[in-house]
């Protein structure tokens, strides 16, 4: 059950033609029992078998203005991996060490390992949003790193790794009640900054800033999805099935990956009694330094 699409490459992007509050034909009770079904059945089998195949790896990035949900998907939609096989990285301004690098530098050194899930916690995509809208460098310069972008997730993807790309997706209007309602709670306050404000007047300068990001970044092999977040349920099962919907497929040549590994760890250990020196492979030796 496909409950959001990819943005296709070239097609261009109006996030005013999407509502944010939409949830499609779901409810909230049911969806609530779909949610914990993904959650308890597939994501802990998939995960198991990206990790014993040793051969792909997966990249979630998630990218929203300021409460549109970045913290509380990741909190709802991991709750029942392993944390072993997880890791979460989160793209705040560069520090002094990755201001002496290329933009990108900070971004390969979080991407996932073989058989790992990775999580950035707004990403890359930072370089040419923040940096556009609060003016910190030439518009020329942002605009030459939409090519760098799609060239540094296409040597991730030709390299096993599975990226998917989401853009929680919510109006102004809740956008101000999220953060009125974290002034009214002191046991949220401290999510504030004195900054909150200030972004939230250049939501539209946001948003025009996400279009094009989207558009000229949105790739048959790391596509960009944008995600009605409004309603927190929603966007947490939205975003849950949709990466389960795009690793299932995988876990077939998974599977036969670890039925050929067992295969030739029987005829190893025949070998091995036999005096013979058996012969390891990428996702043996993967596995034996894990």
């Amino acid at each position: 059950m496909a409950l959001l699409h990819p943005v296709k490459p070239g097609h261009s992007v109006r996030l005013a033609e999407i509502d944010p509050g939409d949830c499609g034909h779901l409810n909230h009770p049911d969806a609530a029992v779909d949610f914990e079904k993904l959650l308890d059945e597939q994501f802990p089998e998939t995960q198991e078998l990206l990790y014993s195949a040793a051969s792909q790896s997966v990249l979630v990035v998630l990218q929203g203005i300021d409460t549109a949900g970045k913290d509380g998907t990741i909190k709802h939609v991991l709750s029942r991996l392993n944390p072993a096989g997880v890791r979460v990285d989160s793209f705040k301004a560069p520090n002094r060490q990755e201001l002496a690098h290329d933009f990108l530098w900070r971004a390969h050194l979080a991407a996932p390992p073989i058989g790992g899930i990775e999580i950035f916690n707004r990403s890359h995509y930072e370089d040419v949003l923040v940096t556009r809208v609060e003016n910190l460098v030439e518009k020329d310069v942002w605009k030459s790193r939409f090519d760098q972008i799609n060239k540094f997730e296409e040597i991730l993807v030709a390299n096993g790794t599975i990226v998917l790309k989401f853009f929680l997706y919510i109006s102004k209007e809740e956008q101000r009640k999220r953060l009125l309602d974290r002034e009214q709670d002191p046991d949220r306050a401290w999510k504030l900054s004195r900054t909150d404000w200030v972004t939230y007047e250049k939501y539209d300068e946001y948003i025009e800033a996400y279009e094009e990001a989207i558009e000229k970044c949105s790739t048959a092999d790391a596509p960009w999805y944008i995600v009605p977040a409004n309603h927190k349920w929603f966007r947490n099962l939205a975003v849950a099935q949709t990466i389960a919907d795009t690793l299932k497929p995988y876990e077939h040549d998974w599977r036969r990956a670890l039925k050929e590994r067992g295969e030739r760890i029987l005829t190893e250990i025949a070998d091995q009694h036999r005096g013979k020196e058996p012969v390891r492979s990428r996702a043996d030796r993967i596995l034996d330094d894990a």
